[in-house]
This record gives structure tokens, sequence and C-alpha cells, in this order.
């Protein structure tokens, strides 16, 4: 892109800026976007006030159908906030979409989809398919974009995540 129509931006001095921020806001979007078919598609499902995270927590202790503390369930989105985490299985729990079990080790709980749940998770997954993946489907080479897409991306959090702890060294609130 021509740099007239970036070089007044703050955050896109170079080409290569441009790009890296351009990319940032397509991820930005994107996952606002996904965030709202969540929780469109998903409302026609289920009644109670269940936000965006939560269907994802829902949807990652359903993986492999085999029961998830709140430690996995943060490790397996990458996120750090297990508090907020803890905060949605209560929401999931009181609506009787999943169900708490005391660990083997006896010290930590886990947890497990109902047959609520599953209900939930398995029409999601029949609208997904009969919508979005769908329109999906229609773009070329699909498969091969998308397996392209999720490798740099994996790569991508990987660099975001060491930054932010290289970052992290020099705030004054950590």
């Amino acid at each position: 892109m021509e740099s007239k129509y970036y070089r007044n931006w703050h955050l896109a001095k170079t080409n290569s800026e441009f790009l890296v921020t351009e990319f940032e806001w397509a991820l930005i979007r994107l996952h606002e976007a996904f965030a709202r078919w969540v929780a469109t598609s998903s409302s026609v499902l289920i009644d109670e006030d269940i936000k965006f995270s939560e269907h994802m927590i829902l949807h990652v202790i359903r993986m492999h159908d085999r029961p998830k503390n709140s430690v996995t369930i943060a490790r397996m989105m990458n996120r750090d906030d297990v508090a907020n985490i803890q905060y949605s299985l209560r929401k999931l729990e009181a609506a009787n979409l999943i169900v708490k079990s005391r660990e083997k080790s006896g010290k930590t709980f886990a947890y497990t989809v109902t047959e609520k749940g599953n209900q939930i998770t398995q029409g999601y997954a029949d609208i997904r398919s009969d919508l979005l993946l769908r329109a999906i489907s229609t773009i070329a080479n699909i498969d091969e974009r998308i397996a392209e897409m999720t490798q740099t991306i994996g790569v991508l959090t990987g660099i975001y995540e060491e930054m932010a702890r290289s970052a992290a060294t020099f705030s004054t609130q950590y």
C-alpha cells in the first residue's frame, strides 16, 4: 500500500507496520463477528443469558467427552483469568448445562456437560454446519487456506505471548 494511506497513523509508519496493524484489526473484527455469530446462533437454542465466553467454555468441556477442571479450560483457551472462568462455570452449572464433580485428587473439581449441555452444543454444531460451514465452503481452496491461517496464527500467538512477557518486564503494573 502507498505510504500516503498510513503515514499519519501512529501504529503504522512503514508498509510492514501497516500490514501487521491491518492484520490486528482484522483479528479484532473477526473476534467480534465470531462472538456475535455464536451468541446469535446459540440464542435460538437456549433461553438463559449465556455469554460468548461461556458458550466457548461449554464447548471446551464437551471436547473429547472428558471432564475438565478450570485450569485445563484456561490453558486450552489461552486464558489466565481463572477467576472469571470459575464464575462462568458457576453460571453454566446453574443453567444445568454442566455438572461439577470432585477429581480423584480430592482437591479440585472437574466439569462434565449434562444432557441439556449436550443438546445445546449439538444444536450449535448442527446450525454451524448448516449455515456457517456451508457459506465458508464456497471460498476457493478454503481447506488449504484455513490450514495455513491456523498455522500462522499459532506461530503469531507464540510471538505475541513472548512479547507480552517481555513488555511485562518494562511495565510498572507488574
